[in-house]
């Protein structure tokens, strides 16, 4: 499922993963990369973009994977309702 507005559901739930003080990532907002829940450019043929992320101290991270999050790119609960 997809639509202009929002990604394509990846899987409902949060991804968790360690996000490392002064690395970049770019998360996924598409839901079309095999590399989830970060960007692979696979977002290419669509108008999407990835949103990039940049912490200040190591830290543990859940990542929105249902791409319908209003808290990008952090899970805020959104997938208990699809």
């Amino acid at each position: 499922m997809m639509n202009k507005d929002k990604g394509r559901i990846a899987q409902k739930g949060p991804y968790e993963v360690e996000l490392r003080k002064g690395k970049t990532y770019a998360w996924c907002r598409c839901g079309l990369s095999d590399n989830q829940p970060f960007c692979d450019a696979s977002h290419k043929e669509t108008s999407f973009k990835p949103e990039m992320i940049r912490v200040d101290e190591d830290k543990l991270a859940y990542l929105c994977g249902c791409k319908q999050t209003k808290n990008a790119p952090y899970c805020d609960g959104t997938h208990r309702k699809l």
